[in-house]
């Protein structure tokens, strides 16, 4: 294994990292408009949305680290190999690429639960859209009618 191996990982971890900064704020941002916003007639979904956006801060917490630590590692893993360690070197990269994938992991779950929290957004629309659909009908029929 040469030094040009785990720098070959430089730029899709630097992405990476930055997809995940841009979760977080996204994350964040959702979490201020929520607390703004008056939820008082919509307690049970405000409190389904606060669960699941703690779920996905905990998880983007774990995946920064983890991809961190793979960023760290395949330094480590560079620089061993520049000083000609080879095996700790191997070791380090293999270690590097297990970190990544256990970001790519916390990644793919996270994605999962706000896939989730999107439709606990949509049903609260549809049930939204029903109840107001009911109540136009309703004062529809209430109205007298020109004979």
């Amino acid at each position: 294994m040469t030094l040009t191996t785990p720098a070959l990982l430089f730029p899709a971890i630097s992405l990476l990292l930055l997809a995940y900064t841009n979760r977080f704020l996204t994350l964040a941002q959702l979490i201020r408009k929520l607390a703004e916003e008056d939820r008082d007639a919509h307690h049970e979904v405000a409190v389904r949305q606060i669960l699941l956006l703690r779920r996905r801060i905990t998880l983007t917490k774990w995946m920064q680290m983890a991809g961190v630590s793979s960023f760290l590692l395949c330094t480590l893993s560079m620089f061993a190999l520049f000083l000609s360690f080879k095996l700790p070197g191997m070791v380090l990269f293999g270690i590097s690429l297990i970190s990544l994938s256990v970001s790519l992991f916390f990644s793919l779950w996270e994605v999962n639960i706000s896939t989730n929290a999107l439709n606990v957004q949509l049903r609260d629309l549809e049930l939204g859209s029903r109840h107001r659909a009911c109540d136009a009908s309703s004062a529809a029929d209430e109205t007298p009618r020109d004979l």
